[in-house]
């Protein structure tokens, strides 16, 4: 049947990639399809080139496809150098993203469109659940089989940019709206018993109710 990959990281995670489905005994060869919980540069990093060398599908919804094709003109409520003095202790981490290729991700284009409410005939087959905020197109995954959602940068447990752990938006430095990405948590309540799998930081396994309220109360930064 293959496997879907959900966002593809920055262009160093091309050889990670094929090392974890090797610990699987699978291949690239055993990929079926790419979906993009939004268009980011960090989590499309190497959709182009999955793309260029499997042939592949990539889905995104329509409302971040400018901004594959444009991956470094990404919309952001607050200025970015700010947060390099006020948390250092993220320092480490973005300098990581940028030796993966941070800097040097190619434009995604020629992608598949999918809508809120579709279930992608992708392995897996996901529910699409479109919560825009932090973009535009932003969508959270659904996996019935597993209960399990994937919601992208709609919620993280590690936020790159100050390094606040725990359920939290992402700071402002990388979300379009902030108002827009606290409303679209509210979806993520229909699915209460799920395992939130964030794009950044640990999985979240201790209720999805609990996960909103508390992001929810935690100013923006």
């Amino acid at each position: 049947m293959g496997f879907t990959l959900v966002d593809t990281g920055l262009p160093a995670s091309w050889d990670l990639l094929g090392r974890a489905l090797a610990r699987l005994g699978r291949s690239m060869a055993d990929l079926r399809a790419v979906v993009l919980t939004h268009a980011h540069f960090d989590h499309i990093g190497t959709a182009a080139r999955i793309r260029r060398e499997l042939g592949i599908p990539v889905y995104l919804h329509p409302d971040d496809h400018w901004l594959a094709a444009h991956p470094y003109r990404y919309r952001h409520e607050r200025a970015r150098p700010r947060y390099l003095l006020r948390y250092p202790k993220a320092l480490p981490g973005l300098a990581s993203m940028v030796r993966a290729g941070a800097l040097r991700v190619p434009p995604v284009t020629g992608v598949e469109p999918m809508s809120d409410g579709q279930q992608l005939p992708v392995p897996g087959e996901p529910l699409v659940v479109h919560t825009p905020g932090h973009t535009d197109g932003h969508c959270v995954l659904h996996v019935a089989e597993a209960d399990a959602l994937l919601v992208g940068d709609a919620l993280v447990t590690d936020d790159p940019y100050t390094s606040r752990t725990g359920p939290t938006l992402v700071a402002g430095a990388a979300t379009a709206s902030a108002e827009q990405a606290r409303a679209s948590l509210e979806r993520l309540r229909f699915y209460p018993d799920a395992v939130l799998l964030p794009g950044h930081g640990r999985p979240w396994t201790e209720g999805v109710e609990q996960a909103v309220q508390i992001a929810l109360a935690r100013p923006m930064l």
